[in-house]
């Protein structure tokens, strides 16, 4: 779970859970005790009625009337019994409730106490009884020991616990439900301020603001405010390497431009001076390239544009036509509509012209140049898979990892200094990709650059 809301929401539901579990056992507990309560003073009642209906009769017994004042003693299978026994444990009276049951027996208690006992009978139904020793005394003044007991039937009981049980589960199930979509309503408006920090972080990385608000709580003011100093901080120094940088550069066109004078003095064909001018137009934007590439910081990768790729392509496949018109090599394009690269242009020029250049170097007559995004919908302008394919010799599997050495040829004979694949995986490593290099379906290499999509509010 990476959402800070569904963490809050499942621990919540956890200790909701716990304490809603730990008073449904209290209250259902307290339930079931105070029913049995009233259950055995509801039978020291009826065992009072017995006590106050029983007479002797003319043998010298007791005995009780036909009918009792309690209708449930009277009527069968009402659940409410009552039973008579002397002293030696054996039945003298049963009322007519029991008729056909087997109210069980037990011990014979002291004389004088109650005892309170769940029991069953023959066919498992619950019982509570409640039992009572007593000396009768007769009009002759003997004295005879009885047991009065009287036993209730607890299914009723037990289905009136049950349904309060239901019904509780059911009400703290709804106010648990309440109380959680309360919550993650609450939530959601608690946590809005951190999703703005989220959105407004995610427009500074579009370079559509440039730094956050202030317009935050007082707990997220002080990041809100460390932010913006690191961003201005950050952007002051490279503004200021840039400009050291940039008065460097602009001293080395001077000689440049020299150059470019001298060139057009020389009485030799227009085609070649051409030439020469475009070489030195690619040489002044290499130098301003690679003395701008100290200046990036993290402040500046936060607000570039999109590099439009299909555009860059054409460009570099255009000038790479013109440097080798002599072996006109077939340059294939195909670039993902609407393709674009969240980085540095000078960046994506030395990945895509560094591969081109190689591929069109050692070809035999075609080349193809293949961006797709990678990542979901929403990370496209940031990922990036760039293959380039030639139809070349290829390169020996042995010699690939020296390949990426800087200063590392495969062919002393052919002009270069060996560091262009180093170049490629050095700037691929600084985005967090990886140079591959494999056989291509064109019979001479396959070098795949693979950039992962940086996501923005709300990616995955």
């Amino acid at each position: 779970m990476g959402s800070l809301s569904a963490r809050l929401l499942v621990s919540v539901s956890v200790l909701m859970l716990l304490f809603f579990g730990a008073t449904v056992v209290v209250l259902d507990t307290a339930f079931r005790t105070a029913g049995e309560q009233a259950r055995q003073d509801i039978l020291d009642g009826h065992l009072m009625q017995l006590l106050a209906a029983a007479n002797p009769n003319a043998e010298g017994a007791l005995s009780f009337p036909p009918d009792l004042h309690e209708e449930r003693f009277n009527t069968i299978g009402s659940g409410l019994y009552g039973e008579l026994r002397d002293d030696a444990n054996a039945p003298v009276w049963r009322s007519r409730s029991a008729l056909g049951l087997d109210i069980p027996t037990g011990d014979f208690p002291t004389l004088g106490t109650y005892r309170f006992l769940r029991e069953s009978l023959d066919d498992g139904t619950p019982l509570l009884t409640l039992s009572m020793a007593v000396q009768w005394e007769f009009p002759n003044g003997e004295l005879k020991p009885y047991v009065f007991k009287v036993a209730e039937s607890l299914d009723s009981f037990n289905a009136q616990v049950a349904e309060f049980r239901r019904q509780l589960v059911g009400w703290f199930a709804a106010i648990a439900l309440i109380m959680l979509l309360s919550i993650s309503i609450l939530m959601r408006g608690l946590l809005r301020p951190l999703r703005q920090i989220e959105t407004e972080i995610g427009e500074i990385e579009e370079g559509r603001r440039a730094s956050l608000s202030e317009k935050f709580p007082t707990e997220l003011t002080g990041v809100a405010r460390n932010m913006n100093l690191l961003i201005d901080n950050e952007r002051a120094r490279s503004d200021r390497y840039r400009h050291t940088l940039d008065n460097l550069a602009h001293s080395l066109k001077t000689p440049l431009a020299g150059m470019r004078a001298l060139i057009k003095d020389i009485t030799a064909e227009r085609q070649l001076r051409s030439r020469f001018d475009e070489q030195i137009d690619r040489m002044d934007e290499i130098v301003r390239y690679q003395l701008r590439k100290p200046a990036a910081s993290a402040a500046d990768n936060l607000v570039l544009a999109p590099v439009p790729v299909a555009k860059e392509v054409e460009r570099l496949v255009a000038g790479l036509r013109k440097v080798y018109h002599d072996k006109r090599p077939s340059i294939e394009s195909n670039v993902a509509p609407g393709m674009h690269f969240r980085g540095d242009t000078g960046d994506f020029l030395e990945l895509a012209g560094n591969l081109l250049d190689n591929a069109c170097k050692w070809c035999a007559g075609t080349v193809k140049i293949t961006v797709t995004p990678s990542g979901d919908a929403r990370t496209t302008a940031s990922g990036m898979v760039l293959t380039v394919d030639d139809d070349g010799p290829g390169i020996p599997e042995e010699a690939v990892e020296a390949l990426l050495q800087r200063g590392t040829r495969l062919d002393e004979s052919t002009p270069g200094h060996g560091i262009g694949l180093a170049i490629v995986k050095d700037i691929a490593r600084s985005y967090g990709g990886n140079l591959t290099i494999a056989r291509s379906a064109l019979g001479g290499t396959a070098i795949t650059v693979d950039i992962p999509p940086v996501t923005g509010p709300g990616g995955v």
